[in-house]
Parts: structure tokens; C-alpha cells; sequence
């Protein structure tokens, strides 16, 4: 099969996700990294809709980019005006962009409805400003925007725009499901039916209202599409974008289409997450390929047949996609998965050896009262250190108070107050917060600093609570989860009890105490 060209829209597309919003030098990262894997196409924005984009474009055509093209969008020109005429379409010109993305009416309904014109004008629109840009010695995508529900409606009328779009000098064709309501089948033989009809190249552009994106792009890569196009993480609005990051790993890796090298194959759960962060959003654990939890194992019978062949449970090597094997630890792994990971943190245990039982008992019986350390791996590092009795206490808690108060004008404060005994040397300290365990988290940084000066380095990253039993109200208990990191690693600590804070100080207790673990190997 020939080569497939991946067309990113992360910048575009993808920022219109709810919850993200990126500032130029956000998108330049993102293009930056986008460019490094070897994507053909990076979709920048609308230049003609906004400042910020218009900026992007400025700002992005002075970076040296070794892989991909930039690309600007803009819709056809308006009804009854020439392109020329069109202020959008003029600042296509002064974007300094590679390639031109114009997106056109290919639904008569919409046509009527929504842009209330005629279906000949419809048509000229196409053809006046693809030609137009043509003319100017640009290269032009033509995105034929809600494709697959004008073709069911009208297909006639939905062809006509497309030989518009070729006629007028377009270089490709992307066919668009917009509505992200089609099925694999009806894209299949959508797609095979229109290849046979269009002389230049097709691509495909799916959104994941029926969660199947990504199984269209690849069915239609299949039936002929030459280009994809997606977003990083499938970012996009309402359900959001086809995933392009799995999109990637399948094509390569299923269908043995060379997208991108094996070298750049294996940056893509780092450009995943590093999107994810720079989004603001939190990575999905559960992603193909790319995830966390994507060659994690838990079950028991899985973890003893992965030690055994790991092609057993894992349909690929993880490395492949820069990702890694994870065995987690919880009553269901028995002691194959305490083996393995003792055998990760370089302990020697056997099934034989008591200390391996007596592990065993404690995670069972730990996890019954509510902890879960498949989602703690530090915490369970230290409960295994303190096991097997090669744990260092780098500080020992006399006592702590919190005090919140709420004032007349609806301030609320939180101080804490805590007593530590460090290396000998009592500490008692106060520190203010935005909330109770902020504070807690001040005081007991400050009474460590002079002690243990790389803590600095780490801070909070996530907090997260939960009740564990509802129907017990507020005498519920309570499991907190908190994210922490440094300059070099992430990692997750829990507490379980009734009271909400003593839970929150047990994860915060772990997560300092595995900083310093890890400073002082």
C-alpha cells in the first residue's frame, strides 16, 4: 500500500474540546512536537477568525520545521462575492502557510439551511476560492465538510461539489464526518463508490459521536484514503476527534503502513502525554496503545502467563510505542504480582518465602479496608519496604492541628500547626493554605526544608477523594489519591480513613517520604 500522509488538527480541531484552551507559544510546543514524529500536515488554525492565530502563523513560519507542512484553514468564500473580496481568504494569503485547508458544503440541506444560498452558488464558491488560492501558487485540501450525510441525502449533489473542488485545482479531497454518526460499513462503501468517480487523492476526517473514529479512518485507509486526518489524544468537540495517536500505532503496527519511522514510533505515548499536559487534561489511563493501563495487568492467571510469554495477554511489545508493561498489585494478583514487583523495586523473594505470604495478607487485607494500590505504586513501595523491614524513617509526627475559619466577608483560611521530630531535632511549625491539606502540605514542607533541601523540587500535581461507602453519610470512609512530581518522575500515593484529613495526610506522608527515598538510594 502506498505511503499514508497524517494530518494533524490538534491545534484547530482539537482546540475546541471543552475544557482546552492554548496560548500561541502552547501551540508552537505542540507543532514543535508534532514535527519531531513526522507528521506530514499541522493544521495551525484559522488566521482569518483571530489574533491569537494569526500570531501562531507569524510566529511558527520563523521555526526551522525538519517534517511537517503548516497548514491554515478557512471556509469557502462568502455567498455573492468573489474571493478576492473575501477578508478570510485574504488572510490565508498573508499566513505565510504551506498549504491551504479550505472547508466547503457538500450537504444540500445545510447549503439551503445554513448558509441560505443556492446549490449553483455553492458551487462557484468552491471553485472561485480553491482556484483562487491555486492561482496564487498554492497547494489546497478541500475538506468536504459533512460528506457522508450528503451523500445519503443527495448523492448527485454531493459528488457535484467535490468535481467542483478538483476542477478548480484542488490537490486532495478530505472527506468529512462531521456529525460523527456513520458507520464503518456505510464509510467503506462510501468511500470505494466516490474513489471510483474522483481522479485526485482522498483522505478522511471522522468525529467520534458513535465512538467509532478511529475503526472509520482505518476501514477507509483501507478502501483507498490516502490521508488521515485527526487530533492528538482525539481532542475535539462534543465526543471529540478521530485519535490520531492510535490511528498512528494501527496503521504502522496492524496494517505495516511505514506512517513514521519505528525510531519515531516510539515517541508516541511521550508526544500523547506531553499534548495531555499542555492541554491541561488529564491523560486517559485506558487509551490504546499509549495509556498507563494499556499493558497493565491485574488479574492473577494473567500476570503468571505474561511472566511466562508475554504475547500471552500484550497483542504488541509495549516498548514499540515507548510504553511499558505494568503489573499491579491488589488482592486479585496473588503472589506472582507481588513477585514482580518486588523484583522491579530489585528484592529477591520466592513463593515460598513467608515474607512473600505475609505481603500477600497485608495487600488483601489493606485493600479490603479500602486501599488500592494499583493506583499507589509508591505507597506500595513503602509498605513492601516496611514489610521486609529496609525501611528508613526520615521524620517522626509528635502531632498536627489543622484550623479553618470563615470570616464575615466569606473569607475562609486554613492554617496548619505541626510538630515533627527530624533527625533528632524537634520541629514545630504553622503554615497558611488554600485549603486544610495545603496547608498541611506547608507546614510539614517547611518543617522538613532544612533537612531534606530537594523537596523543594517536588510539588502536588493532583488530589483526588472519594467515599467508599455512600450509605454510611458523612461517617463514610474516605480514599484520597495524590499525584505528585518532580523534575524527573510522577508518582501516587493513598490514604483510606473515616476522617478526611487524617486520609489525606497518610498520601501526603507517602508521597514525601517516597521523594526522599528516591533522592537518597
Amino acid at each position: 500500500m502506498e505511503r499514508i500522509e497524517l494530518y494533524d488538527t490538534t491545534l484547530r480541531d482539537g482546540s475546541q474540546g471543552e475544557g482546552i484552551s492554548y496560548s500561541v507559544m502552547d501551540k508552537i510546543r505542540i507543532a514543535e512536537e508534532l514535527d519531531k514524529i513526522g507528521i506530514d500536515f499541522i493544521e495551525g488554525g484559522w488566521p482569518g477568525s483571530n489574533p491569537k492565530d494569526r500570531e501562531f502563523f507569524l510566529k511558527i513560519s520563523q521555526r526551522k520545521l525538519k517534517n511537517s507542512k503548516i497548514a491554515a484553514f478557512s471556509m469557502t468564500r462568502r455567498p455573492n462575492i468573489t474571493a478576492e473580496e473575501d477578508n478570510n481568504i485574504l488572510a490565508l494569503l498573508k499566513s505565510n502557510a504551506q498549504v491551504i485547508t479550505i472547508v466547503g458544503k457538500t450537504w444540500d440541506f445545510h447549503v439551503t439551511a445554513v448558509l441560505k444560498t443556492t446549490l449553483d452558488e455553492n458551487l462557484a464558491m468552491i471553485k472561485d476560492t480553491i482556484n483562487f488560492l491555486v492561482k496564487k501558487g498554492l497547494p489546497v485540501i478541500y475538506d468536504a465538510e459533512h460528506f457522508f450525510d450528503a451523500y445519503k441525502a443527495n448523492k448527485d449533489y454531493a459528488l457535484k461539489t467535490l468535481l467542483s473542488a478538483q476542477d478548480a485545482g484542488a490537490q486532495s479531497i478530505c472527506l468529512c464526518d462531521t456529525n460523527g454518526g456513520t458507520l464503518t460499513t456505510e464509510v467503506i462503501n462510501v468511500i470505494t463508490e466516490v474513489k471510483s468517480k474522483i481522479k485526485i487523492d482522498l483522505g478522511i476526517h471522522c468525529h467520534n459521536d458513535a465512538g467509532v473514529a478511529v475503526a472509520n479512518s482505518l476501514a477507509a485507509v483501507e478502501a483507498g484514503a490516502t490521508m488521515v486526518q485527526g487530533t492528538i489524544n482525539g481532542y475535539g468537540e462534543r465526543c471529540g476527534n478521530a485519535d490520531l495517536i492510535t490511528i498512528i500505532a494501527n496503521l504502522k503496527l496492524k496494517l505495516k503502513i511505514d506512517c513514521i519511522s519505528d525510531e519515531k514510533l516510539k515517541q508516541l505515548t511521550h508526544l500523547s502525554h506531553f499534548v495531555s499536559e499542555i492541554s491541561n487534561m488529564r491523560a486517559k489511563n485506558e487509551q490504546p496503545f499509549v495509556g498507563d493501563s494499556a499493558f497493565a495487568h491485574k488479574g492473577g492467571m494473567h500476570i503468571n502467563a505474561i511472566m511466562k510469554n508475554p504475547l500471552s495477554y500484550e497483542h504488541i511489545d509495549p516498548s514499540c510505542v515507548g510504553n511499558r508493561r505494568r503489573i499491579l498489585v491488589s488482592e486479585l494478583g496473588g503472589k506472582t504480582g507481588i513477585l514482580l514487583r518486588a523484583k522491579d523495586l530489585s528484592y529477591d523473594l520466592s513463593k515460598e518465602d513467608p515474607q512473600t505470604k505475609k505481603i500477600l495478607e497485608l495487600v488483601q487485607s489493606l485493600e479490603h479496608q479500602g486501599f488500592q494500590f494499583e493506583a499507589a505504586e509508591a505507597s506500595f513501595q513503602i509498605l513492601m519496604q516496611k514489610s521486609l523491614k529496609k525501611y528508613k524513617k526520615f521524620f517522626e509526627l509528635e502531632g498536627f492541628k489543622v484550623v479553618i475559619e470563615k470570616h464575615s466577608n466569606n473569607k475562609i483560611t486554613s492554617e496548619a500547626v505541626i510538630k515533627l521530630k527530624v533527625k533528632g531535632v524537634k520541629e514545630h511549625t504553622a503554615a497558611e493554605g488554600d485549603g486544610p491539606i495545603n496547608a498541611l502540605d506547608n507546614a510539614l514542607r517547611k518543617a522538613l526544608k532544612d533537612f531534606y533541601p530537594t523537596l523543594a523540587s517536588m510539588h502536588l500535581s493532583d488530589f483526588k477523594v472519594r467515599v467508599l461507602d455512600g450509605k454510611a453519610g458523612t461517617a463514610a470512609k474516605v480514599r484520597v489519591l495524590i499525584q505528585s512530581q518532580d523534575k524527573l518522575d510522577i508518582w501516587d500515593t493513598i490514604g483510606v480513613h473515616e476522617n478526611i484529613i487524617e486520609a489525606s495526610w497518610q498520601a501526603l506522608v507517602d508521597s514525601v517520604e517516597y521523594k526522599l527515598l528516591k533522592d537518597n538510594q
